[in-house]
């Protein structure tokens, strides 16, 4: 997942992930890639649109 700069770090990606896989800490995205399984419900919660799937 990329995380663009605009991103304001609100946690609603990391509440709504069903697995536990996005963590918010100060200004940073923790995110296990090893476990997404590419639901996408982070990048459809986030208010600002800055997740986006990479390629």
């Amino acid at each position: 997942m990329k995380v663009k700069e605009w991103c304001m770090y609100c946690g609603e990606c990391a509440g709504v992930c069903p697995r536990g896989l996005i963590e918010v800490r100060e200004i940073n995205l923790i995110f296990d890639e090893d476990g997404c399984k590419d639901c996408q419900i982070c990048i459809k919660a986030c208010p600002v649109r800055a997740l986006e799937k990479e390629e």
